[in-house]
């Protein structure tokens, strides 16, 4: 026998027994698969299951975007309810193709079919996990459009400028949202993973009056903001004083409304506080009232301050940002041996803080051109002083 039939017949032994080892595997794994009481199929149907959920996944994040451009105009909308939370939508939805097709792969095991077979402990599991899944992704993504609310009511509102009623509503029903999705998600999330609601709620009737005991703090506070919506002594935007606290109210929470003081802090406040404690609102001022005192030079004309005094008056009565003129008044308050003070009392009719400082220094510069007209001069005491 020559050297090329002798190698032909080891590479045919060797071929035989590569495929015997193969096929002693393959025997090995499906006989373990069977042991545990799933074939083949059963698995490749699940990773077929998976791969499905996964495709509708991919499919649903890249086909969202454009399909809701069409129907959302509002570009700041359309980025909160697509972008900002696609990846969520995507999971619930694929995850809800891959549950309903479990449901199918669960019923064709329960029929008796030959082709599928699982353990009874993964037909009970499996779609638990995918309804798990699905109860997750749905409160993430219902989570995140808590966001859109402020654009919604900005495309309802006509004139498209947030004032501070809006933005207090914005804020209470954002809280009042997370509230329930939280609430309904945890139903849910228990529900899949087979917790027997009827035995939760009735443990929870049990032991409601420690439960109510601990969180009495919590339902304090859920009821003070409730009392801060309703009776509404404030809303977001006003400037407040609460104790010793001073600020902007920024957010108004079903548990605490936060406060920006002017050093640009935020003070958390409990609304419980808010009910005990009086609130003083500066936002909800009819006119903002100013006072100043004006020192003249003891040696100045008496007829030149009257007829400032007079001019000033004038001024008071002539001005557009001011109001309560009858209540309004410019006199000569006091002398003394260095100065003629004149006192001077108004009202402004203003929103905010920046426009009352501005109409404040348009007036202060037309006392000065008035005294200048009148050829007086403000007392100062360093003047004085060097004099003598």
């Amino acid at each position: 026998m020559n050297e090329t039939t002798i190698a032909g017949c080891l590479r045919i032994c060797l071929n035989h027994r590569l495929s015997a080892e193969v096929m002693a595997e393959d025997d090995l794994a499906s006989q373990a698969a069977e042991s545990v009481g799933i074939n083949e199929m059963t698995i490749l149907a699940i990773l077929g299951i998976i791969l499905a959920g996964l495709v509708v996944r991919f499919l649903t994040m890249a086909l969202a975007p454009s399909l809701l451009t069409k129907i959302i105009r509002s570009k700041n909308l359309r980025t909160k309810t697509v972008k900002q939370s696609d990846k969520a939508l995507g999971s619930a939805i694929g995850a809800g193709v891959s549950y309903l097709l479990t449901l199918q792969l669960v019923d064709a095991v329960e029929s008796g079919s030959t082709t599928y077979a699982m353990p009874d402990i993964m037909v009970s599991i499996l779609p638990n996990v995918f309804q798990f899944i699905i109860a997750l992704a749905v409160v993430v993504w219902a989570f995140r459009l808590v966001d859109v609310v402020q654009d919604v009511v900005m495309m309802l509102d006509s004139d498209g400028v947030s004032d501070g009623t809006e933005k207090t509503l914005v804020s209470a029903l954002e809280s009042v949202l997370r509230f329930f999705i939280i609430f309904i998600g945890a139903i849910f999330i228990a529900d899949a993973v087979g917790l027997d609601l009827t035995s939760l709620i009735a443990g929870l009737g049990i032991s409601g009056l420690a439960l109510a005991l601990a969180a009495k703090d919590t339902i304090s506070n859920f009821f003070g903001a409730l009392t801060v919506l309703l009776d509404r002594p404030f809303k977001v935007g006003d400037w407040v004083a609460v104790g010793s606290s001073e600020g902007e109210v920024i957010e108004i929470n079903l548990r605490t409304t936060l406060i920006r003081t002017g050093l640009d802090t935020v003070i958390t406040i409990p609304n419980a506080n808010l009910v005990s404690t009086p609130v003083e609102n500066y936002g909800k001022r009819r006119w903002r009232r100013w006072q100043t005192m004006l020192h003249f030079d003891i040696n100045s004309d008496p007829k030149s301050v009257e007829s400032f005094r007079d001019d000033v008056l004038s001024s008071i009565q002539d001005n557009g940002a001011t109001m309560n003129e009858d209540s309004s008044w410019c006199r000569v308050n006091d002398i003394s041996t260095t100065s003629i003070d004149v006192s001077l009392n108004l009202y402004w009719d203003v929103q905010g803080g920046a426009d009352e400082r501005q109409e404040k220094e348009k007036f202060l510069l037309e006392i000065m051109q008035l005294a200048r007209n009148h050829n007086l001069s403000f007392y100062d005491n360093r003047i004085r002083k060097q004099g003598n």
